[in-house]
């Protein structure tokens, strides 16, 4: 064997996604396997490892999209294709890059050939590469919305539609999707996250003597490739014909009403959306019968199969952990175990031992294949000490001890308790336990003015290369999506110079024009959370926390990267570096401490430096500043003229802001509204933050447009969503908003 590719049977460990990438092996109907883990744990290695398992398949001589010569694509570019013997060729497995471009994934029209000379010419793009073989995404979570979108219809219609400007071109397109993310960098749309069959976790093994064969593997491999491939190939040679055989199997596998119930009452006790679920589990655990070499499905088959394909169905929001419950699960097989005879279960009656020794989870032999819950080596029979539990790294970020400290500023007269209690010389404060968050709701849009030309989101406008065509321009480099009419308009003043005789039109490179778009780009919505002690009153803490919330769900919603400040007693700290991942800034914001004094000024600078680092890195994405806090300045020095010099800097970096205003209680003193007017944004309530509040929040682009800021009431001067706020503005006055958005 020559292949450098590192064999699928060396890889130590992983047993969950050995099983889910072998079963698809088995029965491709499944519909792939979604692998989610944190990096360096050979996620990417096994993928293409079990490429090399495939059987190989029949395709008709010449074609480009890989037509099988018994069943030939009747609409196949390439065809019609007359009968004949075929070409044997082994599964492709095709990588899709997270930054391909639309053409690249779908295949591209040559229009200017086909405006010029009537040529329907198309050149296939990787959708119809991975016909019949395996498209692998790594990443997928980072993937463009547009792509997911041609995905999606690719995956759900089983084949591809290319269409521009009146050309179109139809293949079929049914691959196996494999997709691996790390879910620290973001989630998954939910209907990309359902066209996957099944889902597993990956982690790297805690156990040393299993780190340290990986590694000994590994430097082996490197050493010598071809040589560590070979001494892997009688394991290779073993697990492809295993798979050859589970397939043959495959029709002859029964699945009885019995078991058919027991996957209803799964699928409805724990709530997925629609039928996808009850299918792909159906096929899960047909394919594990086939696997173990049975023809009938049993419950152990079934409740694998719906640890695999149910978890990643059950989220309702990025907030959600995957999981399935599994004591849940035992329960409800137990209620509706078959009976061997067909007869109904007596009430209270419970068959809790048919599974099967033969099937994985249950007793199996060494030949069954990889266990559940330990890792398997070579072909996948052997079965390694099982894996302790993973440590939460995160565990200690609520657990520094801090000291208490006073803030002279707290009104007692408000009711929200005082931050003065027990303040050590350091001025440091005790940690209070972490409030829960109060219930999320749907929040108001909150835009940047102006026009952007940042990575396609669902926020502020932008020019993107997806939505409403709003003019045309000659283009640079490459013609993307062509603009016809002003194409025709650019080479009709040409065509008698041109000696036009015929009824075709004469073009010329310099007549093509390209459209202008505009939609909607993701930006970088940078939280500055007040977590001081005058935010500390249980019940104040948690109506934040349940706002910022609703902002990472907003956030989430609209694609856009997140970061997270948190400031209190001595300092402020970057708790969450801007990332795509906003479950992960859910889960630090759940765990935040409260209590010490208010280093305004902190938080906000930490936030200008976060932001600066930003604008290198990733310099068309533009932020969007939410502080979230009650306005209030205390430390030592001189913390109110800290902080307005440090507002005013944010301001002069034209950084659009809006304040969230926490005070409440019946005095009130309106320093969140004074703090807005120097970041020259907005100052809204908990309560106006909510999309279904009596007022609304205006744009910013709709400011721009009409020229100023809009009216608030009694005629008082108002800010924008984002703009500026006039200096002639009044302080100390919370802004009352109006205007409706759009």
């Amino acid at each position: 064997m020559t292949s450098a590719t590192y064999p699928f049977t060396a890889v130590v460990g992983m047993a969950d996604m050995r099983l889910g990438l072998l079963l698809n092996a088995v029965s491709p109907a499944i519909g792939g396997v979604l692998v989610r883990g944190e990096k360096g744990t050979a996620k990417s290695t096994m993928v293409r490892g079990i490429a090399s398992l495939l059987p190989t398949i029949e395709t008709v001589p010449g074609c480009r999209f890989s037509c099988d010569p018994a069943a030939p694509d009747p609409g196949c570019p390439d065809g019609p294709h007359e009968p004949g013997a075929g070409a044997t060729r082994p599964a492709r497995l095709v990588e899709l890059p997270v930054g391909a471009s639309e053409d690249r994934l779908a295949g591209a029209i040559d229009i200017e050939r086909a405006l010029a000379d009537g040529v329907k010419s198309f050149e296939p793009g990787l959708l119809a590469d991975a016909h019949r073989g395996i498209l692998y995404v790594d990443e997928v979570n980072l993937l463009h919305d547009h792509l997911i979108d041609l995905l999606l219809d690719a995956a759900a219609m089983g084949s591809s539609y290319v269409e521009r400007e009146g050309v179109s071109v139809r293949h079929a397109a049914r691959f196996l999707l494999v997709g691996t993310m790390n879910p620290e960098e973001g989630e998954l749309r939910p209907q990309l996250l359902d066209r996957f069959g099944l889902t597993v976790e990956v982690a790297a093994s805690r156990e040393p003597d299993e780190r340290v064969e990986v590694v000994r593997r590994r430097l082996a491999y490197e050493e010598d490739p071809a040589g560590f491939a070979a001494r892997w190939a009688e394991d290779e040679a073993a697990l492809r014909a295993r798979i050859a055989a589970a397939r043959a199997l495959l029709p002859s596998v029964v699945l009885g009403d019995g078991a058919l119930r027991q996957i209803a009452a799964v699928c409805a006790a724990f709530e997925v959306d629609g039928m996808r679920a009850d299918i792909v589990t159906a096929r899960t655990a047909t394919a594990l019968a086939a696997w173990a070499g049975r023809t009938e499905v049993t419950t152990e088959d079934i409740r694998q199969a719906a640890l695999l394909a149910l978890p990643h169905r059950r989220r309702r929001n990025p907030f959600d952990a995957p999981g399935l419950d599994e004591d849940k699960l035992d329960e409800i097989l137990d209620a509706y175990q078959p009976e061997p005879e067909g007869q109904a279960p007596e009430e209270g009656e419970a068959d809790g031992d048919d599974t099967d020794p033969d099937s994985p989870g249950g007793g199996r032999s060494p030949d069954d294949g990889p266990p559940r819950d330990g890792g398997g080596q070579g072909s996948g029979p052997e079965q390694p000490a099982e894996q302790p539990p993973v440590p939460d790294q995160r565990a200690d970020d609520a657990s520094r001890p801090t000291a208490p400290e006073a803030d002279p500023h707290q009104a007692p007269a408000t009711g929200e308790g005082s931050e003065g209690q027990g303040v050590d010389a350091r001025g440091a404060a005790p940690e209070r336990p972490a409030v829960v968050a109060g219930e999320p709701f749907a929040a108001r849009v909150l835009n940047v003015p102006g026009l952007g030309e940042g990575a396609a989101g669902r926020r502020s406008r932008a020019r993107t290369a997806h939505g409403r065509t709003t003019g045309s321009r000659r283009p640079h480099g490459a013609l993307g999506t062509l603009h016809l009419s002003a194409t025709v308009r650019a080479a009709a003043p040409h065509q008698r110079a041109r000696g036009r005789t015929g009824a075709g039109l004469l073009l010329r490179r310099d007549d093509l024009r390209e459209a202008v778009r505009e939609g909607r780009e993701g930006n970088l919505v940078l939280f500055v959370v007040d977590a001081s002690g005058s935010m500390a009153a249980r019940q104040r803490m948690s109506a934040v926390k349940g706002a910022v919330l609703s902002l990472l769900l907003d956030a989430y919603q609209r694609r856009d990267k997140v970061g997270l400040v948190t400031f209190r007693g001595r300092g402020a700290e970057l708790a969450l570096p801007p990332t795509s991942s906003v479950d992960t800034a859910a889960a630090r914001l759940e765990r935040l401490p409260t209590g010490g004094r208010t280093p305004l000024a902190a938080g906000l600078l930490s936030a200008r430096e976060v932001l600066r680092v930003e604008r290198l890195r990733d310099p068309s994405r533009r932020p969007l500043l939410v502080v979230v806090s009650d306005g209030r300045a205390t430390g030592g020095g001189q913390p109110v003229a800290q902080a307005t010099r440090a507002a005013r800097l944010l301001a002069a970096d034209g950084v659009a802001s809006v304040v969230v205003d926490c005070e409440s209680g019946m005095v009130r003193l309106g320093l969140a509204a004074r703090l807005a007017d120097e970041l020259r944004g907005p100052a809204v309530t908990l309560d106006e933050l909510r999309a279904d509040s009596v007022t609304a929040l205006v744009h910013g682009a709709r400011a721009a447009r009409d020229g100023g800021p809009a009216r608030a009431r009694q005629g008082e001067p108002t800010t924008t969503a984002h703009g500026p706020r006039p200096r002639g503005a009044r302080p100390g006055r919370r802004t009352d908003i109006t205007e409706r958005v759009a």
